[in-house]
């Protein structure tokens, strides 16, 4: 077999269909967010980034800074080995500690990002208990499918935040059979909200535990930034609460909160957990101080809605389709993979605007669209700038518009 020519040909595949994924090399300008220099092969100097999911702009904040800088000088680098082996340092443990009281639960595990703690936590506890079904919805993650998929445990779909469906297949399954139910509270790509209620009341009548998966809501939802769950007063109903650092908290790891034996469980038996060298303690710093700040401050969750509701309105004046949700996200609308790329190089290259197009795998074919994520380092002006652009853009490539009463 000639591989090299089977790499090319796929690849080629990929171009022609409009799927090929261009990384934007970057640099974020610190105390400037969200601007960045876009450096690299067709560079267009300075440009606002509009497709982060630095949330609320917190890789930026100074407490975090401080607090990671402040970490570097005192222990170093790295942590030096995995958790078992001499990695776990005191940031860890007091990251945890303030993970476990974030979301009200006994204890925390930590992992290195969101992807692994849903690989391992999901793979671990469904091979783990015997006879487990998990009871999967139909748009989760690509890191739940796989850590699923990885236990070779019984795995049932059930189609996205439909209650009677999920029930159905509840009630089909062994009365006496082990279930987890795994979902999401807000969905990355349609920016939709869970029924979580009525989910954990279905997992009451049929004796199954849940697996919320909270990284798009972390930081942003809730009193103190505990996501949909605390928001909605459930957290106590849910088995796990899985969460990122990596999105609202501007660093990188990820995590699950839940009963101390649950998370003792999982760190025991989880290879992804075991055999991997530990966050640095500065990432573990930087994330604490992260948490801390979203507990106590709800100005940068007020001021992002603001942002959001500003640049919904533009949209809607505008006629430019966009998906209606009650998250941050913004998921406009183009519906074919060319022009989704053309609008977003366009915007780059003569408006300084950068948005990653959002094609296929990710999303299915014909739904390609710019996914927008305004938050509260965005000025009116660059709000009117974007709007301005894609307005200009929308004419070009000659993407329908919306009625205004069809919105």
């Amino acid at each position: 077999m000639d591989y090299q020519a089977y790499f090319t040909t796929r690849l080629d595949a990929l171009r022609d269909d409009g799927n090929y994924r261009v990384f934007a090399d970057l640099a974020r300008k610190r105390g400037n967010f969200p601007r960045a220099n876009h450096t690299g092969e067709d560079s267009s100097g300075e440009v606002t980034i509009w497709c982060s999911n630095d949330y609320l702009g917190m890789g930026q904040n100074p407490d975090v800074l401080t607090a990671m800088h402040t970490a570097l000088d005192t222990v170093g680098a790295g942590a030096g080995g995995t958790r078992n082996i001499s990695g776990t340092t005191h940031e860890h443990v007091l990251l945890e500690a303030e993970l476990a009281d974030l979301h009200g639960k006994e204890s925390a595990l930590l992992f290195t990002s969101g992807y692994v703690s849903n690989w391992a936590a999901l793979g671990t506890l469904a091979s783990q208990i015997p006879g487990c079904i998990v009871f999967s919805d139909a748009l989760n993650h690509a890191s739940m499918i796989e850590g699923i998929r990885h236990s070779k445990a019984a795995r049932v779909i059930w189609k996205h935040n439909d209650l009677e469906d999920l029930e159905a297949k509840l009630a089909a399954a062994d009365p006496n059979a082990p279930k987890l139910i795994a979902f999401e509270s807000v969905y990355s790509m349609d920016g939709d909200i869970a029924p979580i209620k009525e989910i954990c009341d279905l997992a009451n009548k049929y004796g199954a535990m849940t697996y919320l998966d909270e990284v798009h809501a972390v930081g942003l939802y809730g009193a103190r930034g505990g996501g949909i769950a605390e928001r909605e007063g459930l957290m106590d109903r849910l088995t796990v609460i899985e969460g990122t650092l990596g999105k609202a908290y501007g660093v990188v790891g990820g995590y699950i909160a839940a009963s101390a034996e649950l998370c003792d469980f999982v760190r025991s038996f989880a290879s992804g957990f075991i055999f991997t060298t530990a966050l640095p303690p500065a990432v573990a710093a930087g994330a604490r101080a992260s948490v801390q700040h979203l507990k106590q401050s709800n100005v940068e969750r007020d001021s992002q809605k603001e942002r959001v509701a500003k640049v919904r309105t533009g949209l809607d004046a505008m006629g430019i389709p966009h998906i209606p949700n009650p998250s941050h996200i913004i998921p406009v609308m183009v519906g074919d993979p060319v022009k989704c790329k053309f609008i977003s190089d366009t915007l780059m290259r003569d408006y300084g605007v950068y948005i990653q197009p959002i094609n296929y795998p990710t999303v299915p074919k014909g739904t390609e669209r710019l996914r927008i994520t305004p938050s509260p380092v965005h000025t009116d002006a660059d709000i009117d700038h974007l709007l301005q652009a894609l307005e200009a853009l929308w004419s070009q490539c000659e993407v329908a518009r919306v009625p205004m009463a069809a919105q």
